[in-house]
Formats: C-alpha cells, structure tokens, sequence
C-alpha cells in the first residue's frame, strides 16, 4: 500500500516555509478527537509536534471526587485518541516525513544565504 497525494485523512492548515501545519481526522467524524501536528524548522533541529484538544469528563464524577484528585495527585488525567483507517496510517506517516523533508531542505537554504 502506497501514500495518496491528495492524502486521505490529512489535512494542510498552513505552509509557511520553515512550518508546516496539519489537521489528521479522525475516523469517527467528531472533531473532538482530531490531531493537530506542527512541523517545524529552527536555525539548528526540525521539531515535530502533535496534539489533541481535551475535554474532562467533569459531569461523570462529583465535584468532590475531581477537588479532591486535585488535592491528591495534583492533576486529573485526560486521554485523547485518533482512529485512522490503514490508508490513513500510510499517509499520516508519509506526510511526517515529507514535511521534516521539506522543513530541513527550507532551513539549509536559509543557512547558506
């Protein structure tokens, strides 16, 4: 199985050169469990970043229950996930990968101005 060009499940926000923003959809629709990736450049390493909007379950449980989890642990814990189809999966990391490609290729060019 290959990556698509355009890619099923990713989605490009931005392409600002030395940044490249992403949105991967989630299998389910609900955008609430979609991830975020950031692919970025700086003058020395390539950082690749991915996160997720959380929501607590704060009707679930007590106000007492969550006050005293806080009290005790310090935070309450929060889970976030991304179903992907096989298709989605290629692509997801086909994606990566071009992107960290392109971020270094953008960076080398700036350094050798």
């Amino acid at each position: 199985m290959n990556s698509q060009t355009p890619a099923e499940g990713i989605l490009i926000h931005r392409d600002f050169g030395n940044t490249k923003l992403y949105q991967s959809v989630c299998q389910c629709f609900d955008n609430d469990c979609n991830h975020y990736i950031s692919v970025e450049a700086d003058d020395t390493t390539v950082n690749v970043t991915i996160s997720t909007e959380q929501k607590t379950n704060f009707w679930d449980k007590t106000r007492w229950h969550h006050i005293w989890t806080l009290l005790t642990k310090g935070h309450i814990k929060q889970e976030g996930t991304i179903i992907l189809s096989k298709q989605q999966a290629f692509n997801y990391a086909s994606v990566l990968q071009s992107a960290v490609k392109d971020v270094e290729e953008f960076q080398r060019e700036r350094l050798d101005k």
